[in-house]
């Protein structure tokens, strides 16, 4: 099976979402063929690329952050028909339209295929008139209304590198058999940008599609800041143009996709919102790799009873400042309770805040007039000597605590359940459906709450050894590489099982491997045919 998996930002790349699981997943299912189609984001990124093994036959990437003008210019009757296009495309933005979405969109894919590259149309003073015609048009909302040309022109800029897949190349078959078209089943590891050349494959070849969303793209979009400068926020009518794009697109998207995977029940209740059926939905969790933390869970040793553990990046979405609050109520009442936070990756200017704020909260102690004090939270490293990897700094304390205010799948809350830690965490994203019982949920930004849960736990040794066993228990069934690879080897046949949807009338596996290989397999070059004994030449 010939799967072409399309990324953005991140695998193959070292750094980037979905790296990680995507790379367990391709090296997983070593019987298939993955093509492997990249949207980059920065030159940085493009630098670094991880291994590949060998059944990865074919890697492209185009960037979204780098000028791509081909130099393609439309005569006046392409430049007509793109105009059209456009005005449906824009129109479906300001008005919410859905169809009309649809239609400019396709309608630009078409004339990109046959014609070239969108980059000089795209950004045309004509398409300019046209986003500022449907801003004005009756149905538009107020904040688009009130677009100004600095808004227009912003927004056009990031529309022409959002639609940047609709220009490339990655879609004909060539020569050597290679190109969307040709494969057996689309896989997108994100929504959004990431699964539009999936969604164009499907249009003009009939190509499967599976999208994977492990954090909802659309929701994402809205939590991030499109600043036009350092510390500067986007105008409103910037914000509500941005937005409305990313709806319309998560939404065909979810309507066009044959199966959506969402991580968790959290981002399946934003797809289904979206318009996602039922019926085309299936919930696959991460998978990790269990082993990395199998030492730590099987130990007879369940950590330092009076420590409680934070690990993961420091940023205010982590809400470390209400975790320092809750931990002062803690050592009021346990005074041996001790605090050990666990950098994967920081903000500096937040890391430097909780460090201030700890530092009041905890002025340094001493046991007598001359031992050097000590501070009863610590700012550690993972990786560091006191903690070289993350499952030891997991296996530092009993409880494991999560404080965060914004979160899709907590990936530490998983770990810390395979190292068989008893956890307290506030409710947010997925963190009810991943820890299902087995550890305790409070409400988010309420310290009070978080300080009762630890210490309920660190007051009752057995009860939080018991929720330890039983977390580690939950994690092995639902969140490792196998389970997750099983799943999606399993949805790949389901997908070829349908039937195919292709113009032509293909089926999959109809062209041997063979096919795509130069040369005569057949007939050989130095393989003459018989003579015809019925023929002048054989007399």
């Amino acid at each position: 099976m010939r799967i072409g998996l399309l990324t953005e930002g991140g695998y193959p790349y070292a750094t980037g979402e979905a790296r990680l699981w995507c790379d367990r997943l391709v090296r997983g299912l070593p019987q298939h063929e993955f093509e492997l189609y990249a949207l980059s984001r920065s030159a940085e990124q493009e630098r670094t690329r991880i291994p590949l093994p060998e059944h990865v036959t074919r890697v492209r990437t185009a960037a979204l952050w780098a000028p791509a003008d081909d130099g393609r210019t439309y005569s006046r009757r392409e430049r007509r028909r793109f105009a059209d296009c456009f005005k449906e495309l824009v129109h479906g933005i300001c008005a919410a339209a859905p169809e009309a979405f649809a239609t400019g969109l396709y309608g630009l894919a078409d004339l990109a295929r046959e014609q070239g590259g969108l980059y000089a149309a795209l950004r045309s003073e004509s398409a300019v008139r046209a986003l500022e015609a449907a801003c004005r048009a009756p149905g538009a909302s107020r904040s688009v209304q009130a677009a100004q040309v600095t808004d227009l022109l912003r927004f056009v800029d990031e529309l022409e590198a959002m639609l940047r897949p609709l220009s490339l190349d990655w879609y004909e078959e060539n020569a050597r058999g290679e190109g969307l078209g040709a494969v057996d089943v689309c896989h997108a590891a994100a929504g959004g940008v990431a699964a539009l050349p999936g969604l164009l494959a499907k249009r003009f070849f009939g190509v499967p599609l599976l999208v994977t969303e492990y954090g909802v793209q659309l929701r994402a979009h809205y939590l991030t800041h499109f600043g036009a400068g350092e510390g500067e926020e986007p105008r409103p009518a910037v914000r509500a143009l941005l937005g409305a794009f990313h709806l319309r697109l998560a939404s065909e998207i979810y309507a066009r996709a044959d199966f959506l995977t969402p991580g968790n029940a959290h981002a399946r209740r934003w797809q289904e919102r979206c318009g996602a059926t039922r019926d085309r939905l299936r919930t696959v969790h991460p998978g990790m790799e269990a082993d990395r933390f199998a030492t730590v869970g099987e130990a007879a040793d369940r950590g330092d009873p009076d420590t409680l553990v934070w690990a993961g990046r420091v940023e205010p979405a982590k809400d470390l400042i209400a975790l320092l609050h809750a931990f002062a109520e803690v050592r009021r009442a346990e005074p041996r309770a001790r605090l050990r936070i666990f950098t994967t990756a920081a903000d500096p200017g937040y890391l430097a805040d909780c460090r201030s704020l700890a530092a009041q909260l905890f002025p340094d102690e001493a046991a007598d007039c001359v031992t050097v004090g000590e501070n009863p939270v610590a700012f550690e490293e993972i990786g560091g000597p006191e903690a070289p990897s993350a499952a030891e700094a997991y296996g530092a304390g009993r409880i494991v605590v999560l404080s965060s205010v914004i979160e899709g799948f907590p990936v530490t809350l998983a770990e810390a359940m395979l190292c068989g830690r008893a956890t307290v965490s506030t409710d947010v994203g997925a963190v009810r459906e991943v820890i299902g019982g087995t550890g305790l949920v409070v409400p988010p930004r309420n310290p009070r709450a978080l300080a009762e849960a630890c210490l309920s736990l660190l007051g009752d040794t057995e009860r939080a050894e018991r929720l330890g066993a039983a977390a580690r228990a939950r994690a092995l069934e639902l969140f490792t590489v196998e389970q997750n690879i099983t799943a999606f080897q399993e949805i790949y046949l389901r997908l070829l099982a349908k039937g195919s949807e292709r113009p032509d009338g293909g089926v999959p596996f109809a062209r041997p491997p063979e096919a795509r290989v130069p040369g005569h397999w057949t007939s050989p070059t130095w393989a003459k045919p018989a003579p015809d004994p019925t023929s002048e030449a054989a007399v």
